[in-house]
């Protein structure tokens, strides 16, 4: 789901008015910023009483569906979108099985589909631009979405065989491939009917900001082929980077480094990834405070507590087989505190869930 964000010219400012361009069913409400200022200036009553909060069964389409001047589908938007979306879904399940975490593709998809279609075949309908990155999003999604529930097959196969009983999933290729589609089909089913309630119902109260930022690139047609160069670049000096750093490459610095602090019993360990430079960009920096503070918590307070008070013991507490005085601070991690952090987040889970119930 992508939200377009145009402005009114009034008391010498100008305000933020998000609307959703609706995802799949509707990509005809959206028009570029000069011709949505011209409407919104002869447009009454809702010229100088419309904001934000204005409900979405009164809102006015700046493209009504009756306008067929734009371009909406096409066979090489089509394949170029299927291309974005492969592309952003396997970043986003490296991301995911490397890192635990995803980003979203909607920006980075608005900025490359706006360099490639107005600034590279010089095609200047916004339609266009919003249909492809909206299946550059729907494929990253879907690849977030196996990465973090299939594996949880092969754990539980693998727990299985080395506990002696019989693996019972089929994790074969096929197998995965009907599951990711019928996931993908049933997000797609189930917010047809949500999207009234989302969208139209709660329209200036949910504000939606990854798409309001993916609706200022979208908007800013003319500025596209500059910002898909930055993209563009990064990527260039990421492979440059990972190939310099890769052992298959030329293997000139490590990935990893560790220093071991020894009065606390632990370690500090930096992963040397362009692509996780890349995330604390994206996600800002309160974010990423919030996940350094944790991992701040885990290695320099809970480990070395668990290291302390774990060093006169005789007997190993499962689910380890060692006693924690042989335990260097990794084992420590995968023994005990990966089972900590995992009740946070199921907690966090539950805590978000009850907090979004009233929008439910």
């Amino acid at each position: 789901m992508a939200v377009i964000i145009v402005s009114r010219k009034g008391r010498g400012v100008r305000e933020p008015l998000p609307f959703a361009l609706q995802a799949n069913w509707r990509y005809d409400e959206v028009f570029s910023m000069q011709q949505s200022d011209a409407l919104l200036d002869d447009r009454e009553p809702h010229a100088e009483g419309m904001t934000a909060e204005i409900p979405g069964d009164e809102f006015v389409p700046y493209v009504p569906a009756s306008n067929t001047s734009f371009t909406e589908m096409s066979l090489l938007v089509l394949v170029l979108g299927a291309c974005q979306a492969i592309l952003f879904g396997l970043a986003d399940a490296y991301l995911g099985l490397k890192v635990g975490m995803t980003v979203g593709a909607s920006i980075p998809a608005a900025v490359m589909s706006m360099g490639i279609l107005r600034g590279i075949l010089k095609r200047n309908s916004i339609l266009e631009n919003n249909l492809m990155q909206n299946m550059a999003s729907v494929g990253e999604s879907l690849a977030g979405g196996v990465v973090f529930t299939v594996p949880s097959l092969y754990l539980l196969n693998n727990w299985l065989v080395s506990s002696g009983h019989q693996a019972v999933f089929d994790t074969s290729l096929p197998k995965l491939f009907f599951i990711a589609c019928m996931g993908g089909l049933m997000g797609i089913l189930f917010m047809i009917p949500m999207r009234r309630y989302l969208i139209v119902k709660e329209h200036g109260r949910l504000r939606y900001p990854e798409g309001t930022a993916c609706a200022e690139v979208l908007i800013a047609g003319d500025r596209g082929g500059d910002s898909a160069k930055t993209v563009f670049s990064g990527i260039g000096v990421a492979a440059l980077y990972r190939l310099f750093m890769d052992s298959n490459g030329l293997n000139l610095f490590p990935e990893n480094l560790d220093y071991g602090v020894s009065f606390l019993g632990t370690t500090l360990s930096f992963d040397m990834l362009p692509s996780l430079l890349a995330v604390g960009f994206i996600i800002g920096v309160q974010t990423c405070g919030i996940m350094t503070a944790g991992a701040a918590l885990g290695w320099f307070v809970i480990i070395p507590l668990i290291h302390y008070f774990g060093a006169g013991l005789t007997v190993a507490i499962a689910p380890a087989t060692a006693l924690i005085k042989d335990m260097a601070p990794e084992d420590i991690w995968k023994f005990y505190l990966r089972y900590i952090g995992a009740g946070a987040v199921a907690f966090g889970g539950l805590v978000s869930l009850a907090r979004a119930l009233p929008t439910i």
